[in-house]
């Protein structure tokens, strides 16, 4: 049976509670998703897959609560909820729990209270230390209030922390953009995920699309930023993400590694790989709603993944990282014969986007630039 250690990522919606700053009303339940009756469901929904999957002995080594508000979840939930996971399945040590923060929804609850619940690593959404660039972002928080939590996180007894920082943002120049990080760097951050903002469909940007830096600016902002943090202690370990010595957020490594995960919660989305080696993607039932009357059937998509489309998800999440990968380790997770795609890595090569020899593969720099043309080949 496989023991390897699977991770969990644990969907908080928006309007768990009543949220003053929620337009999204038809995420809501009558305005409100009681706690305690959404922490039961993820505990069914969590159970099923452990059923579904035969996998009750793997141990957990990451869980990240994410999507819309976390920090609305009291840290009596969080104690609740990470009691009744333990009696599903058993904790790695030191395993990692993360929680994702907006720094516009702390201001009446301490870090230490959801420290003392059990979560040991904070994910704070950022995005900018600029208040025009946070209002045109329609973010609830100023600078200040972020600032203010960062210097928190940093006296407090907390395994690691992360900052969410965009860049490329409508109306942004590099000095702009290189400032959120020089203030970032002040804050003695252990980890930034610096990420490029990108036009998500069905978002009020894509309804009215913002003008954004040119390609070349862009690419100017993304190399000055990445010597910026080099120079400063950062280890850049995938494409947006940088962190100082033993600081490297293992949840997102097993994301990029292909390593195991079960989505729990509405609309979280899961990678399991079964004892029979079957590679399965799950995506539970998006709707507050629909979820909290699904019963003992949360599940909305489910999918064997084969073929070119495991190969595909593979490169796509491992190509992500700078340190590259095996033969040994590309046919361990897939089930199939890197060599059989030597035609492909060979073009790849030729156009200079990656290096491939000794049975290993990497990454360029040109590669990275160029991530997309990359993946094309092995579509």
């Amino acid at each position: 049976m496989n023991k390897k250690p699977v991770s969990l990522y644990i969907h908080m919606p928006w309007c768990i509670k009543k949220c003053p700053y929620c337009d999204f009303n038809s995420h809501t339940i009558n305005g409100d998703i009681p706690e305690k009756t959404y922490i039961e469901h993820l505990i069914k929904d969590l159970k099923n897959d452990i059923e579904e999957y035969n996998i009750y002995d793997r141990p957990v080594k990451t869980i990240f609560f994410g999507g819309g508000t976390p920090s609305l979840i009291t840290p009596a939930g969080y104690d609740e909820l990470l009691s009744g996971i333990k009696l599903l399945l058993p904790f790695k040590e030191n395993i990692e729990i993360t929680m994702e923060a907006n720094p516009g929804t702390l201001e009446h609850k301490p870090f230490q209270e959801y420290i003392n619940a059990g979560i040991n690593r904070f994910s704070v959404g950022v995005q900018s230390f600029n208040n025009e660039h946070l209002n045109i972002l329609g973010r609830i928080h100023s600078n200040q209030n972020a600032i203010t939590a960062l210097e928190e996180l940093r006296e407090l007894n907390v395994t690691s922390y992360n900052l969410d920082l965009m860049h490329g943002l409508p109306q942004q120049n590099i000095k702009q953009a290189l400032s959120d990080l020089h203030t970032a760097i002040e804050l003695n951050v252990p980890h930034i995920s610096w990420y490029q903002l990108t036009i998500e469909p069905h978002t009020m940007f894509s309804s009215r699309p913002p003008t954004l830096p040119s390609d070349d600016i862009l690419w100017l902002i993304y190399k000055e930023g990445i010597e910026l943090l080099k120079d400063n202690g950062y280890e850049q370990y995938e494409i947006s993400a940088f962190s100082k010595q033993n600081h490297a957020c293992e949840h997102n490594l097993n994301y990029w590694e292909f390593g195991d995960y079960l989505g729990v919660g509405c609309g979280a989305s899961g990678k399991i790989t079964t004892n029979s080696k079957q590679v399965i993607r799950t995506e539970k039932v998006k709707h507050p709603k629909g979820y909290l009357e699904a019963k003992n059937n949360y599940i909305k998509f489910k999918s064997n993944v084969t073929g070119d489309d495991l190969v595909f998800e593979y490169f796509l999440n491992r190509c992500r990282l700078m340190n590259g990968f095996s033969k040994q380790d590309f046919e361990h997770k897939t089930g199939l014969k890197l060599d059989n795609l030597e035609p492909k890595l060979n073009i790849a090569q030729k156009k200079g986007l990656i290096t491939y020899q000794s049975e290993f593969v990497t990454v360029t720099t040109l590669g990275h630039r160029y991530l997309n043309n990359l993946l094309e080949l092995f579509i």
